[in-house]
Formats: C-alpha cells, structure tokens, sequence
C-alpha cells in the first residue's frame, strides 16, 4: 500500500532515519523541520498521515496537532506523535489535541510501519466517501468536522476477567456510554449481530485461553462489523504482538493498567471518527440516492461512474497510484429475459449487483453501466491485482446458483469482463472505458465467462492480452 507520509522534526537526523525507513517500505516521504513549516505542507501535499514530533522550538507538536484539527483542510489526516516522553499524562495530552497515537522514542519498525498503514487503510476510506460526496456536489461536507456530542454511545467489552472489565465499564458510564460484557469470543460475535448496533468494542487480548486478536480478525471480516472501532487491552509484555493486530483491522490499544483519563480520550477519540464515518456515509447516501442510482440494483448509474472516474483520473496525477477499471457484462442475458421474463431478470441484476458489492473493498465503487453491464472502479490498484479481482468476481458469480420467481431450481448465470488500468495521468474516462469495453469483447469472443486485461494505453494491437476463466 503506497502513501504520503509528512515527517515532522527539527532535528535532520532523526528526519532522515524516518525518511530512510519509509522509503525502503515504499512510502512517498515529504519532511518539515517546524511546526509552521508542517502546517503548510499539510495543506499544500495532503499527505495520508503525520509523523510529528513533540519537543519543537517555537511551536509544538500538541499545537501543531490542534491546528490541524481546526482546519477543515487538515483535520482528516491521520497524526501520529513521535516523541521521548513517556508519562501518561502527555499520551492524555497529545490525545486530546486530535493525535491518533504516540510512538515512543527510539521508534520499533514493526509497530511504525504496522501504525502507519492501519492509518491509511482509514485515511483512504475516509478519502473515498469524501471524493464521493464532492463528485455528488453538496456543499454540507465541510460542516461534518463539527465537536458534537459524544455520551450514549453503545460499548461492548470483551473479557474473561470480571474485575478488570467491570473496572472499564464504570468509568464508560460515568461519561454516559451504555456497556455491556461479555466473556468470550462466541458470546461477543453473537452481540456484534444484535441490534442496538454497537458504536466501540473493546476486546482484550486474553480471554483465558481464547485469542483476543483473533476475534477482532473476526469482527472484521462480518460486514455489520466491518467499520466498528476496535481497541485492544494488553500488556506491556504484548506489545510485541500489537503489529500483527493493527494489520488486522484493530482501531487502537490500551496498555494495562488502564488510565482512566486515557480511556476517555481514546474512547472519545474513536467515536469522533464513527460517527463522522456515519454523518458522511448518511450524506452520502441521502444527496445520491435518487440522482446517482440505478433504482432497480441500487448501484451507481452511468452518470455518476463517468463523473466519479474523471475524479479518480485526476487525482492520479497527484498521487501517482494506478486506477483500475472492470466492465463486465452477464453473459446471454437476453436468454433470461426471453424464456423466464423480466421478473426474473431483474432479480439475477439485483443478486448480481449485490454479490459483487458487498465482495470489493470499501472504498472501490459498483455502478451499473447499462443493460446487463456494469463496473467496478478499483482505486490504487494495478493491473495484475484488478485482473485478480475481477477474476475473483467471475467465480463468485458463476459458481453459486441464483433464485429467480417462477422456477424451482436455481439459474447459472456467469459474466465475461475486461479489466483496463490507467497509468497515464492524461487518459481520459473515455478512453479508459474504451479499453475495457475492447477487452470485454475480447472475452465474449473467446468463448464467455472469462476476464481479459486490455492492452496498456501505449501499446499496438498486435500486443498481447491476459485472460483468465473458462478454457
């Protein structure tokens, strides 16, 4: 996963070990040597998280973070506080003036580097939904990064020992929040399906005998539970393992014994994020409901697709990551509609269109092009993956049944696509659909249910193209 990563310190070496580090793990690193300095490249290169440093002449590192978190510009972008100091009260500190985390000096480079990309995974999301409500046109998404309330918030704790559980839970509800425990990871998965929906879950990494870590895998990988914020309880003597979790999907941590200042920062800090997560997934929905979707699928339409893919396009120019695209088309459609009516057909568009939604990442976008077509835009992915992908897809569709009105037996339905991927900041949509689209028919005349990448943008027609699917 390649990001922008600002690291912010006035001593150059220590600048250049960090630059060095992420260099050779493939980050794209910009520097600051002070505070002013790293407001201004905050807003001028929009990198993907901060590495700040806390002990700075002049203006601070606490400082620097509350000004990023007033500027609708900059409030977004992950902060990640480097420093020496080790009291609790300065973690509270740094907590409370918008920072996601503290790395301790000297830095460990598996917890660097598992930090920062769990960081991105959230920025790149939180970037997509934006892009989305700006490519819809609202103007009420800079009001999101608004203080608001944060008491009533539903916790679940995960813990076999009582003591230390109960322990959390009352200073939870001393700020308002409803918690519940549980003790194991069965009983946990069970709640996580139940309704209130949850807002935090808190998950300790022993659960006498069970794998906490393992569970949080788990919440992860269900779609309900997909997006709830996850800290992880552990000791110190843990922390060796606390890599391995972020790259699971865990949100944050606590180290025990549990401070409760701590707790409430951190707590209030991963409830800022969902519920501004919400606020813009509901705008989201709300502003293209009925001007962006396709009313049977509830896909993207072909308006919105085209407006989105320009956006990508030219945020490539800037971020240099490839842009991939997947057109595919569900093979003799006609068929379905002919012999078994359009009831029928609407209902395998429907399933499609679902299957394939809820199997791409968060942050790729399905639209329905026209007919039986639709895309997936596939964001910061190049070629060989998005062939994957859509290949990954083409099994998923095809291997599984589908029900239809008016018939016993389930339909076999399968689709041929062609997979393009951009590089070149000057292709347009156009163009790009274009190369897909000759894939695609690539695929159809190669005998259906296959995926073909298209030809690189440069490339005569005598080169060749890659398939996969049936033989």
């Amino acid at each position: 996963m390649s990001a922008r990563i600002l690291v912010v310190d006035d001593i150059l070496p220590n600048v250049k070990v960090l630059e060095a580090k992420l260099t050779a793990e493939y980050f794209d690193v910009i520097t600051a040597f002070d505070g002013a300095g790293a407001l201004e490249r905050a807003v001028a290169d929009s990198p993907d998280v901060i590495l700040l440093d806390v002990m700075m002449p002049g203006m601070d590192g606490f400082e620097v973070c509350r000004r990023l978190r007033q500027d609708p510009q900059t409030r977004h972008i992950p902060v990640v506080m480097v420093t020496a100091l080790t009291d609790v009260s300065d973690r509270v500190r740094g907590l409370e003036a918008g920072a996601d985390d503290f790395l301790s000096k000297p830095i460990n480079d598996h917890a660097l580097f598992a930090r920062v990309r769990s960081l991105v995974r959230l920025k790149t999301l939180t970037d997509e939904l934006r892009a989305r409500q700006a490519t819809a046109g609202s103007s009420e998404l800079e009001d999101l990064g608004a203080e608001e309330a944060l008491a009533g918030a539903h916790v679940l704790i995960v813990d076999a020992q009582q003591h230390r559980s109960q322990r959390i839970a009352d200073q939870l509800r001393q700020a308002g929040h409803e918690v519940e425990i549980v003790g194991d990871a069965a009983e946990a998965m069970q709640r996580s399906q139940a309704e209130p929906a949850l807002d935090l879950a808190i998950v300790h990494i022993d659960l006498s005998g069970q794998d906490g870590m393992r569970l949080c895998g788990q919440l992860r990988s269900q779609e309900t539970t997909r997006q709830l914020p996850l800290l992880l309880v552990l000791d110190e003597s843990d922390l060796p393992r606390l890599a391995k979790g972020l790259e699971l999907g865990v949100s944050d941590y606590l180290i025990e014994p549990v401070d409760r200042n701590e707790l409430r920062a951190r707590v209030r800090t991963q409830l800022r994020r969902r519920r501004y997560y919400h606020r813009l997934r509901s705008l989201l929905d709300r502003t293209v409901s009925m001007a962006y979707t396709d009313p049977l699928t509830g896909a993207y339409n072909r308006r919105y697709l085209k407006a989105h893919l320009e956006r990508k396009l030219m945020e490539m120019a800037d971020s240099s990551k490839p842009v991939s695209i997947m057109l595919f088309d569900l093979d003799r459609f006609k068929l379905v509609n002919d012999e078994l009516g359009h009831d029928a057909g609407d209902a395998v568009l429907k399933e499609v269109s679902q299957r394939v939604g809820n199997n791409v990442r968060s942050f790729d976008m399905l639209a329905r092009y026209g007919g039986e077509e639709f895309v997936v835009i596939m964001p910061d992915t190049d070629a060989e993956h998005a062939l994957a992908v859509a290949d990954r897809l083409r099994r998923l569709i095809g291997e599984k049944r589908f029900g239809v009105p008016g018939r016993d037996e389930g339909l076999t339905v399968t689709f041929s696509a062609g997979v393009a991927t951009a590089t070149d900041p000057m292709e347009t949509g156009d163009q790009l659909l274009k190369r897909a689209d000759a894939a695609l028919y690539e695929a159809k005349g190669g005998g259906r249910d296959r995926v073909v990448a298209a030809r690189p943008a440069d490339l005569s027609e005598s080169d060749p193209q890659y398939a996969y699917g049936r033989p």
